[in-house]
């Protein structure tokens, strides 16, 4: 933080209060722990700070960092549950497990494209409006909802198949 001029000190401090409280809501109701939201989102703003002069849009950059630790904190939840499944398989079967209901939202979100999994975050799990979205991405509004169209689809595909 020393190394910002006084302008950018206050900008920057100015865009945390200002989406600090939001981001780590966002990024809570992704990974479902309190504690692991706010190190996520302190970790983004963090890199954010890193990258500061030259931004023209530092919440977007924010939102995409926030983005890509939420996947890598799934990822390693992912391994970690395989780890756990693979040492208890060996214990006894449980006759009244079904796997349609062990559908994982995260990994089927996770498997979209970066592009589908990029608007689909920022538009239902953050919030913004598909105009915010598009200035976030870069993107015409028109792609945007048919990006959002795109990772629907996929994601009822995938619960669909999930259930049979």
């Amino acid at each position: 933080m020393a190394r910002l001029r006084t302008a950018d000190q206050q900008a920057a401090e100015d865009l945390f209060n200002a989406c600090y409280p939001r981001l780590a809501g966002w990024v809570r109701r992704l990974v479902d722990d309190d504690e692991t939201a706010h190190e996520i989102a302190s970790e983004a703003f963090t890199r954010l700070l890193a990258r500061w002069s030259g931004l023209d849009n530092p919440q977007s950059y924010l939102y995409m960092i926030a983005t890509n630790l939420v996947r890598d904190h799934w990822r390693k939840s992912g391994r970690e549950r395989h780890a756990v499944r693979t040492i208890t398989a060996a214990g006894p079967t449980d006759l009244s497990y079904q796997p349609v209901q062990d559908v994982d939202v995260r990994a089927l979100i996770e498997g979209l494209p970066v592009r589908l999994r990029s608007a689909f975050l920022l538009h239902y799990y953050a919030g913004f409006g598909v105009k915010e979205v598009a200035v976030m991405l870069g993107r015409p509004e028109g792609t945007i909802k048919a990006d959002l169209f795109h990772a629907r689809a996929r994601l009822k595909a995938a619960l669909g198949e999930a259930r049979e």
